[in-house]
């Protein structure tokens, strides 16, 4: 059996590159999965755009 070998200087910068790739991905997956957390909490009046009038949307007239 052969010995292993030590690490390449290059393969260590590959590594912190690929972290850095890996965490910024994992931040903007966290902040996508965030945002659609709360619409969906906080989403009783979020209704798609559909070109159709739904009086439920309309704005109330007051004083009417």
């Amino acid at each position: 059996m052969a010995a292993p070998r030590a690490e390449h200087e290059l393969h260590q910068r590959r590594f912190s590159r690929n972290l850095g790739v890996g965490l910024t991905l994992a931040g903007f997956v966290f902040i996508v999965f965030g945002l659609t957390y709360v619409k969906i909490t906080n989403g009783s009046l979020a209704q798609g755009f559909d070109h159709v009038v739904r009086p439920e949307i309309l704005p109330t007239q007051e004083g009417n």
